[in-house]
């Protein structure tokens, strides 16, 4: 299959899941979360991660395939940039998130609940407890605001993708001389994010094809 037809295809592919994930977080019609269950965050990014690094690919491919020039080079924003009533503007992250230097500690065990003596006497009970009570159960839903805005981000970028591979263009070009930057490149080393050896979902094997195309057919100098 031609590359833009490849393209069209897995961008499709993409937006029917992103649809779902919009469905799935009760977001049809411009209505507001403002609490949601932690079992529904994740699997929401369980989508979200893939969807991310598949669309982030086929901008990069857009970007070393567009035949026109790119805008002139912006200087970097400090801080964030806010758009109107001061919100922070939808802006698709174009490089993956770089993995950790150090591997992240051994999570502390839960404490384990205590045996507990009552003891009767003189109209009083005396509870006698050894070691640590375990504190009281946290409520379970979590604000969605920013995995909204991740969503929306990303949606905007998969509905224009020559407008990101433009602004793909310029980062890259400011990248290329940061002498401090090591990895200049989108794509991080190993596997993307949201990456699954043995594809489950759709968003796995969308992934798999986008990142195939860019690392193969267009390889990213990181």
């Amino acid at each position: 299959m031609p590359l833009p037809q490849t393209i069209d295809a897995n961008k499709s592919a993409i937006a029917r899941i992103v649809a779902g994930l919009f469905a799935l977080l009760g977001l049809a019609g411009g209505s507001v979360l403002e609490r949601i269950p932690g079992e529904l965050r994740r699997a929401v990014l369980r989508a979200l991660r893939p969807a991310e690094s598949a669309v982030r690919r086929l901008i990069l491919i857009v970007a070393k395939t567009i035949k026109a020039p790119a805008s002139p080079a912006r200087p970097m924003p400090q801080g964030i940039v806010r758009g109107e009533q001061g919100k922070p503007r939808l802006s698709f992250q174009l490089f993956d998130p770089r993995p950790p230097l150090r591997p992240q500690g051994a999570a502390k065990a839960a404490p384990r609940p205590q045996p507990r003596l009552s003891l009767f006497g003189n109209g009083e009970v005396r509870r006698i407890s050894w070691g640590r009570e375990l504190p009281p159960a946290k409520d379970n839903k979590t604000n969605p605001a920013h995995l909204v805005r991740r969503l929306q981000a990303l949606k905007a970028a998969l509905d224009d993708l020559p407008r990101q591979g433009r602004r793909l263009a310029r980062a890259l070009a400011r990248r290329a001389k940061s002498p401090r930057l090591k990895l200049k490149g989108v794509m991080r080393p190993g596997r993307a994010p949201g990456w699954r050896k043995r594809p489950v979902e759709d968003i796995d094997r969308v992934l798999h094809q986008c990142d195939w195309l860019a690392r193969e057919i267009l390889p990213d100098t990181s």
